[in-house]
């Protein structure tokens, strides 16, 4: 077995590549060009000859497909990890995410690979308030242009699915979080926090309130899926099946870095930005009918992820 990852060196992406390597055989290739992802994130896996890591851009479709000939699965990560981007750069996502992910498919065509791994997102919903979205909600309206770039995305593989004979899975993650990663609401808490101890600028009312899992049970609701989900197309939430709001979030960010009586300043209005989902809500029937869940819920997750971000840090 021999297993693509583009952004393999990135936040989920290395994480995939810790379980690929540790829980079988399979050899692994990297593509990656390491504008997000980080070389450390790989260094544990120094002189293991399984692991081969390409430096290359997706935008390059030659690149792409001499590296790619001759794997059995591809998984797709690379893209811009940052939803808020795109308000100064509003292409932003269309070049690291659509785009990049028809050269993929293109690249996969043309070698003869038909075994696809793709990562999406809740953006792809819009604005649904408390009502629980499933996979199949209509109409899918997102608010956000890194949401309408994972939908754009998700319809190319579809169609390349019935079209070209692929199979695919794609996943549409919560909000991620746990080592390694390089955004994120925790994240940023913890760099202005060392900043300035004594106060904390929080964007919105902080009521915003999402679902936060943590990495590991990514890595273990991709493999579960993919070992059982066997239509040409698969479509998933994957979630907790509960949420923390962005207050809580700052208590606990505040708590583990032992500080007390920090000033909240919070800029107003009901989200973080324009584009930004500020409630969101998963039904998980689909998934848990397929035997997997969360291990842990959000706030354990964030606890744990809020100590690991801390440990790389220290």
């Amino acid at each position: 077995m021999k297993v693509f990852i583009a952004g393999g060196a990135g936040f989920i992406g290395s994480h995939v590549v810790d379980h690929v390597l540790g829980a079988s055989e399979a050899a692994v290739t990297v593509f990656d060009n390491f504008t997000s992802g980080q070389r450390w994130h790989l260094g544990h896996h120094a002189g293991d000859a399984r692991l081969t890591v390409v430096a290359g851009d997706l935008q390059d479709r030659t690149a792409v497909a001499d590296a790619l000939a001759g794997h059995d699965i591809v998984y797709h990560f690379a893209s811009n990890p940052d939803i808020a981007k795109a308000m100064t750069q509003p292409d932003i996502d269309f070049w690291q995410g659509t785009y990049l992910t028809q050269n993929l498919l293109e690249a996969m065509r043309a070698t003869g690979v038909r075994r696809f791994v793709y990562a999406s997102g809740s953006g792809v919903y819009g604005e649904t308030g408390l009502k629980p979205v499933h996979e199949d909600w209509a109409p899918l309206l997102p608010i956000s242009t890194y949401g309408a770039s994972k939908l754009a995305c998700e319809a190319l593989i579809g169609a390349y699915c019935h079209m070209f004979g692929f199979r695919a899975w794609a996943f549409r993650f919560a909000n991620v979080i746990g080592p390694r990663q390089t955004h994120g609401v925790a994240y940023d808490f913890i760099k202005k926090l060392r900043r300035d101890p004594s106060q904390l600028e929080i964007l919105g009312d902080g009521s915003q309130s999402k679902s936060y899992i943590h990495v590991s049970d990514i890595v273990a609701a991709i493999q579960h899926v993919i070992g059982r989900a066997a239509a040409a197309f698969n479509y998933y939430n994957v979630a907790t099946e509960d949420h923390l709001d962005v207050r809580t979030i700052a208590e606990m960010v505040a708590a583990e870095l032992g500080l007390r009586d920090v000033a909240f300043r919070f800029t107003g209005g009901d989200r973080g930005w324009k584009g930004d989902v500020p409630v969101l809500r998963f039904d998980l029937t689909k998934i848990h009918a397929l035997g997997w869940c969360a291990r842990l819920g959000s706030g354990d997750a964030m606890r744990r992820a809020i100590r690991e971000m801390l440990e790389e840090r220290s």
